[in-house]
């Protein structure tokens, strides 16, 4: 491979990695000249594999270890170090001194010592010179790295003429001629690829040997400073050299414009090494194309074998300088063209001096040009450009380039790439619209939307331009390497075409400016300079239009993509599908591919999405550090990143960077183990501060790139103290923006162009100052985005001490002649390191997570509120997924806890325990508890989003270890409750064994007749003789508030409230407050009251309905809290009710513009009585049940029936007593098994059943789903009312599905498994029972406790009185009776229904609402759809729903209108209209909605250009529902888009979808 460098010439250094052929050392020619001398220097070089073939841009674009920085390096790593330094504008490469590698080896320094003292030893004693193991010549390691610098190179054994001209294709030189036209100085700048340059050429030779040098005396006379020729004099040259001999050399000198240029015009100086005489066919090219040919000889004299040469130059009709090394003569013209010096004794200053004013006077008369691309056309000269991959490539790009020649260049891009011009300009302006709606803004929406798609429409019919037609076959058709080439070519001759009418272009447009200025400083007002404006706007439209390189051609490439995306358009034209692999593929090579479009200032979304998913596709999802680069135009950024990276970011002056550019750099594999991810993604930025840019836009781009970049260099020139103002404040705001976003990047300052980088003091003053400008910086902004930072480091975390680096000056002396300057070289690495070193430290980000970004810091922008409108679609992804696992955590908790109540409940009712010890349920929770806390430290520290999941860490374990406190502490109540209720139940438990004694006594002596009640119950059974009255105690407590009986007769008889939290219109509850104030302030607010139309009464509404729902659910839960059914109802409890109802709507007052009528306290104390009437009348029923004797004996009816039936039939004692027994286990084994498979059911959907499996969000679209499907209106204005009422219904509905028709028979098999489990569990505790009571000779008394105490464990039994069954002393027999029983309940269970579990504890569904529901349940100000948050309390999380609608779903209109409010919030927040939040007289922007403070400011709103089409399907399928429901109509501003009535139900349900990806 070779590298095309210049250290002369541009302003700008140009590095260019270039492809070149093998060098034709075939392995045949080696091995019949044995082992060279060229074998040996490749084999001591490393580089033995390069010898057929050749180095790719891939062996250089590449993060490797650190380049060696000393002066020495050993022989393996010397063609690396050295390529590495040139890389990095180190000319010093080629004075790298080689170590010896092996340490045997004496140093080559070392002096010999003899300690002999003859004094004739001093003339006598000599050490030879050591030619078995000299040192590696540094142009020989040049050479053998294939170098781009010689023109022409000898194959070094066939000796073959080789011109690498594809080296000097994209080498650009940039030079100023001065002129005196009409009295004053004209400059006249020129700018043009070299090899089309037309130059004079100055050619140096030898013949002979010489005492002086000639490549040093070359340098004196182009660049006294620098030794653009490497010679014999210069550090680590040698006496041997292998490769050098016979190559000729080419450097060009390019004037500046200035008074001490040597010469006036650019000139080329070719040199050949070695002596002349040896090469003769190089010798004979180049004086056969020079202008001036210096010969150096050493003694001019006749026959001499240079005499002949010498003849036949001097006969030549070139010019022709002798330089004679044994001659002290001065200059003479010989004759014309033809002159003679001596160099003896002189000055070599003065030679060159000599020399220059003779070549000036030679080149300011008549005389021939040189030009590169003439090599090609020399016989005997082979050019690499000949080779086969090269002729494709560049036949290829001509086929294209083709058709663009003869055209003004200012014309070819609207003529040939039409979709990024003006339809793609009007598509971005008409985009940006989309965030500044007025008025009728869905409307307005709605009808942008359509002219987008037309746009697009417009471009896929413009899209087939021939010239795209080529470019695009060729770059499907080419192989790679002919692709690289073609790339190559067709930027050379786009860039050729368009070099002469730039130059002209740039020209003019310095000339008009300069007469804009001069005017302006004149203060000139007059038309001329508005005239001098306007041709200055053209010419710089001009200017735009005239650029024009392959970035346009992509850039075309992904606009026909993205337009035929847009539309999904069907013809012939297909390729398009196929573009962004094409670019993947460039992109992965190391090209640079266009982010942000700089002349649009848009970035096409869609089409880098699509390239990073086939970038994604070829390399996987790679980690990559993303580095971005911030500073002025012209600062040397792209400068500062090829010399870093070996990149190709454009440099030159014409061709700043425009726009935004990423490309790729892959860590070597030495180095891969040290970093956490796999490559350097580097964007490059335009300038900010440019002169065709606002303070807006560079607010904009710093945001984007800082947002996107682990890292950013912040890079500024020069030591201007207004220039890095303005900088710094750009760049703080955007980190200050990064951090109220939750973005954290670092950041590394880069100071270029400091004078005295190394005086310590100073710098640690410049460290200080600019530590205080970033801590002024912070100040403001902070004011700016209304946040508190009081330094910098409040903001991003910041070392002035090891983040700033200071590099020194670009040039060592001044352009263009200027070789960079070391420090410069040594600088970039210093940087690099720091930035390896910083890399080290990160994990980078995915590239999917990279294309997240770029789509959420994009869409932010672009709504111009960023800090409002950003939404981190990564961050919530992973949010969302952190809030399944969350739901899997607390399920595993809820699991268990439902165990340990199952378990202690059934110790309770056996009367083994008669307290419940929060300690106890935490130990046994611990073990559960202890592995959530496991799983969740192993998620959260090895999840590859480990890093943004840290920030949640601490808040979610905290929740889960509350959630855990939550399920004990409800336990806890729950059994304490059943431990009351049992205390309360003693009195009759105690007496059931009597009971149940008298009534067997009374069966076996009465067999024709039962006796079903006792007469010994009377005391008992007073207390329950009478029933509780409500509705006599809810007029009390109504009186006791205050409210007047008529009010209370009126509501009760009207009976509305029965459905209050679903009324449509809350109107008549209020009455406004009395505005304070007179005069014009009260008309004021009445006419915003009467006139101020928006979502302001239709978000009252909603709160009124909020608060009632809220009221609702807080009363019953206070009501269910209650020990009703344990110590029966008290009216005391619907007074505390009654209370809290009232301190609740008290408050709610307080903080609105109305209050509310005695109706309204009155109707919602009612509807609180009516919801919980229900339940207080079942538990106090409950409560008889438990406590009544009279009951409990009737219960009991059909068992001694059967007893007695039993005894009837002559059965034994033993049979008897197991069908007591059987009858009593029958009823606990049903509640046990019900209870497990509740259990079981629930645990078993909500890990199998879709809807169940996920976050909230995941419910909620279940929900929506199924709403829809069913289009139901009615259970919509129940879900858009009240929310959980219809979750609830849904959870019930999906489990009545899945039990009872989807999964029947699954739902049955886990009842059978818990049947099958019970049944074998009693059968063991039987077995048990009566091997311990037959082996211990026990009797009846015995088997009964022993068997109950084995059942306690999981079932409840009833004590079982033995006194009449004490005959029994078959236990074997008795247990055979017991297991027939239990088979008849096997039997009996196995056909039970799954209605059963309803009369129990436990039923699925409760557990899962349970689960599901504790969560958020915060319904949005504007249009009242709920929060999907799994989490209940999520705060400081903002509450958020991807599923916001218009306001109309739920009631919303226009204010003293009829009319529907149609708008969606999330359209809302990008338009431009404001809202007044609680009426105040300031209306705020949507688009700061937060301002409003709560509850504006805890929900998180983005702004929503696409079109979730669920809900404006709803309002079109219910349409006529929704007015009728609503009592308003879909009129005037309300009226429903054209477009939202195309939406199917099928599209409805797929938006769900699609907004669950976002």
């Amino acid at each position: 491979g070779q590298i095309a460098h210049r250290f002369t010439g541009t302003q700008k250094p140009l590095i260019r990695w270039q492809l070149m052929g093998p060098i034709d050392i075939s392995e045949e020619s080696i091995k019949q000249k044995g082992q060279t001398e060229t074998e040996r220097l490749l084999s001591r070089l490393h580089l033995q594999d390069k010898q057929t073939q050749k180095m790719s841009p891939a062996d250089f674009l590449k993060i490797g270890p650190p380049v060696n920085q000393s002066h020495d390096t050993s022989e393996k790593d010397l063609a690396y170090t050295f390529l590495q330094r040139m890389m990095m504008l180190d000319y010093r490469a080629r004075y790298i001194l080689v170590r010896q590698d092996n340490p045997n080896v004496a140093p080559s320094k070392s002096v010999p010592v003899f300690n002999n003292d003859d004094f004739d030893a001093l003339f006598s004693t000599k050490v030879d010179s050591n030619k078995s193991k000299s040192h590696i010549h540094p142009m020989d390691v040049q050479m053998a790295c294939q170098y781009a610098l010689p023109l022409l190179v000898p194959d070094p054994v066939t000796m073959d003429i080789e011109c690498p001209l594809w080296t000097f294709r994209q080498i650009t030189k940039t030079w100023t001629k001065a002129k005196i036209k009409d009295n004053s100085n004209v400059v006249n700048m020129k700018t043009m690829p070299i090899c089309k340059a037309e130059t004079p050429m100055v050619f140096f030779l030898r013949l002979g040997s010489l005492p002086v040098s000639k490549s040093q005396l070359m340098n004196t006379v182009i660049n006294d400073r620098h030794s653009t020729f490497f010679h014999r004099n210069c550090p680590g040259s040698t006496k041997s050299r292998l490769l050098m001999d016979g190559v000729v050399e080419i450097a060009w000198y390019c004037p500046a414009g200035k008074h001490n240029d040597s010469f006036t015009d650019c000139i080329a100086f070719c040199n050949l090494h070695g002596d002349a005489l040896s090469f003769e066919k190089q010798r004979e090219i180049l004086t056969e194309k020079s202008s001036v040919n210096v010969v150096l000889v050493p003694t001019l004299a006749k026959g001499q074998k240079s005499t002949t040469v010498i003849q036949a130059l001097y006969n030549s009709p070139t010019a022709l300088i002798i330089l004679i090394a044994d001659d002290d003569s001065d200059a003479v013209q010989v004759k014309t063209g033809k002159y003679k010096m001596g160099v003896k004794d002189r000055n070599q200053s003065d030679v060159s001096e000599d020399v220059k004013e003779i070549i000036e006077e030679i080149l300011s008369g008549p005389h021939t040009s040189f030009q590169l691309e003439s090599m090609a056309e020399v016989s005997g000269v082979t050019v690499d450009e000949d080779h086969v991959v090269y002729q494709k490539g560049k036949a290829a790009a001509l086929k294209t380039v083709k058709m663009l020649q003869g055209m003004e260049i200012s014309k070819l891009k609207e003529r040939f790439l039409p979709c990024q011009a003006n339809l793609w300009h009007e598509w971005c302006k008409i985009n940006k619209e989309l965030y500044h709606l007025k008025g009728n803004i869905e409307k307005e929406k709605s009808e942008k939307q359509q002219q987008l798609i037309q746009i697009r429409q417009n471009q896929c019919k413009a899209s087939c331009s021939e010239l795209m037609k080529s470019f695009t076959e060729s770059l499907l058709s080419l192989p790679s390497k002919e692709k690289e080439y073609f790339l190559k070519w067709t930027q050379i001759l786009i860039d050729a075409l368009s070099t002469d009418d730039l130059s002209s272009i740039l020209q003019s447009y310095d000339e008009k400016w300069t007469e804009v200025s001069t005017l302006k400083k004149k203060h000139d007002k007059s038309d001329l300079l508005t005239t001098n404006q306007t041709e200055l706007e053209e010419i710089s439209k001009t200017l735009q239009s005239a650029v024009f390189g392959l970035e346009h051609i992509f850039r075309e490439m992904g606009q026909i993509y993205e337009a035929h995306r847009a539309v999904q358009a069907e013809n012939k034209h297909t390729e398009w599908v196929k573009y962004p692999e094409l670019a993947a593929d460039l992109m992965i090579s190391g090209h640079p591919v266009e982010l942000m479009d700089g002349d649009a200032v848009h970035v096409p979304l869609t089409w880098i999405s699509s390239l990073l998913d086939e970038v994604i596709k070829k390399l996987g999802d790679q980690r990559v550090f993303v580095l971005s680069v911030l500073g002025l135009q012209s600062s040397g950024k792209s400068t500062m990143l090829n010399a870093m990276f070996g990149l190709q970011f454009a440099v030159s002056a014409g061709r700043c960077t425009k726009g935004t550019f990423m490309q790729l750099v892959k860590v070597s594999e030495e180095i891969k183990k040290d970093f956490q991810f796999d490559y350097f993604l580097v964007v490059d930025t335009e300038g900010l501060k440019a002169c065709d840019t606002t303070l807006h836009h560079d607010n904009e781009l710093a945001t984007f790139v800082v947002g996107l970049g682990n890292m950013t260099l912040i890079n500024m020139s020069g030591e201007n103290p207004a220039e890095m103002q303005d900088v710094l404040q750009i760049v703080v705001q955007a980190f200050m923006r990064m951090k109220k976003v939750k973005l954290s990047p670092s950041c590394v300052f880069v100071h270029q162009n400091i004078t005295d980088i190394g005086a310590s003091e100073k710098n640690m003053n410049e460290r200080r100052c600019l530590q205080e400008k970033l801590d002024q910086m912070a100040q403001l902004a902070a004011k700016q985005e209304s946040c508190d930072a009081e330094c910098f480091n409040d903001v991003i975390a910041f070392d002035v001490q090891t983040d700033v680096k200071y590099f020194a000056q670009l040039w060592e002396g001044s352009p263009p002649m200027a070789p960079p300057n070391p420090g410069y070289s040594e600088s970039v690495q210093e940087l690099k390191n720091i930035i390896l070193s910083k890399a080290k430290q990160s994990a980078g980000v995915k590239l999917s997570h990279f294309r997240m970004k770029i789509h959420d810091l994009w869409s932010a922008l672009i709504n111009e509120h960023f800090v409002f409108s950003f939404k981190n679609s990564l961050e919530i992804a992973v949010y969302r997924k952190l809030e399944v696992e969350y739901g899997n955590w607390t399920w595993a908790l809820r699991s268990s806890m439902l165990t340990i109540e199952n378990q202690r409940y059934t110790k309770i009712e056996n009367g083994d325990i008669d307290k419940i010890e929060r300690s106890y349920i935490v130990k046994e929770m611990s073990k559960t508890f202890e592995k959530i806390k496991k799983d969740m430290s192993k998620y959260f520290e090895d999840d590859r989003d480990k890093d943004l999941l840290v920030q949640w860490r601490g808040r979610f374990e905290n929740k889960i270890k509350e959630f855990q406190e939550d399920l004990v502490t409800v336990v806890q109540r729950k059994l304490d409750e059943v431990i009351q209720q049992k205390k309360a139940c003693k009195k009759l438990d105690d007496k059931k064994p009597e009971f149940e004694n008298k009534l067997l006594q009374k069966s076996k002596e009465l067999a024709h007749q039962l006796k079903d009640k006792p007469k010994d119950d009377k005391e008992l059974q007073k207390q329950f003789d009478t029933d509780i009255n409500l509705e006599e105690d809810q007029e009390t407590i109504l009186q006791d508030v205050g409210i007047e009986q008529n009010i209370i007769n009126d509501s009760k008889s009207s009976g509305k409230y029965k459905n209050m939290s679903e009324f449509e219109d809350y109107t008549g509850y209020i009455v406004h407050k009395q505005q304070k104030g007179q005069g014009m302030v009260a008309q004021v607010f009445s006419l915003i009251e009467d006139h101020i139309w928006g979502p302001m009464e239709y978000e009252d509404q909603e709160q009124i309905r909020s608060l009632i729902i809220s009221i609702d659910k807080e009363s019953l839960d206070a009501v269910k809290s209650k020990p009703v059914a344990t110590r029966g109802y008290s009216s005391a409890y619907l007074q505390e009710v009654a209370k809290d109802v009232q301190d609740t709507v008290t408050e709610f007052e307080s903080n609105q513009k109305y209050d509310f009528k005695k109706e309204f306290t009155v109707d919602l104390l009612l509807f609180i009585f009516d919801r919980a009437s229900s339940w207080l009348s079942q538990s106090h029923k409950k409560y008889k049940m438990n406590n009544d004797a009279n009951t409990y004996l009737e219960s009991k009816k059909t068992q001694y029936c059967n007893i007695f039936r039993s005894f009837c039939k002559g059965n034994s004692s033993a049979v008897v007593f197991g069908e007591i027994i059987c009858g009593k286990l029958k009823v606990s084994i049903v509640e046990a098994v019900c209870n497990n498979t509740a259990i079981d059911l629930a645990g078993e959907m909500r890990c199998t059943f879709p809807a169940f499996n996920g976050n909230r969000l995941n419910l909620e679209k279940h929900l929506l789903k199924s709403l829809a499907e069913k289009e139901d209106f009615d259970a919509f204005i129940t879900y858009i009312q009240n929310p959980r009422k219809q979750v609830e219904a849904f959870i019930k509905e999906r489990v009545n599905t899945y039990m009872f028709r989807e999964y029947k028979e699954k739902a049955q098999n886990i009842l059978r498994k818990n049947v099958d489990g019970m049944q074998n569990f009693v059968c063991q505790a039987l077995f048990d029972a009566t091997n311990k009571v037959k082996t211990q000779r026990g009797n009846t008394d015995m088997w009964a406790k022993e068997f109950s105490s084995f059942l306690k464990d999981k079932l409840t039994l009833e004590s079982v009185s033995c006194q009449n069954f004490r005959d029994i002393n078959n236990f074997e027999f008795l247990k055979d009776e017991i297991k027939r029983g239990l088979e008849s309940i096997k039997e009996e269970m196995n056909q039970l229904s799954l209605d059963k579990m309803k009369e129990f504890r436990l039923t699925p569904e409760q557990i899962l609402i349970d689960q599901l529901c504790n969560c958020c349940w915060e319904t949005c100000p504007f249009c009242a759809a709920v929060c999907t948050n799994t989490v209940k309390n999520h705060s400081p999380e903002d509450h958020n729903v991807p599923f916001h609608r218009p306001s109309a779903v739920s009631g919303g209109h226009y204010k003293n209108s009829d009319e529907m409010s149609v708008e969606f919030c999330t359209t809302k927040v990008a338009s431009d209209i404001r809202f007044y939040p609680n009426l105040r007289l300031d209306p705020i922007p949507f688009k700061k909605y937060r301002k409003a403070g709560p509850p504006y400011k805890n929900w998180r709103i983005t702004p929503d250009e696409s079109k979730l089409k669920y809900w404006t399907w709803f309002v079109c399928r219910f349409q006529k529902e929704m007015e009728k429901h609503y009592h308003f109509k879909f009129t005037g501003s309300g009226q429903i888009p054209r477009e939202w009535k195309t939406h199917t139900k099928e599209d409805a349900i797929e938006s769900l979808d699609e907004m669950c990806k976002l």
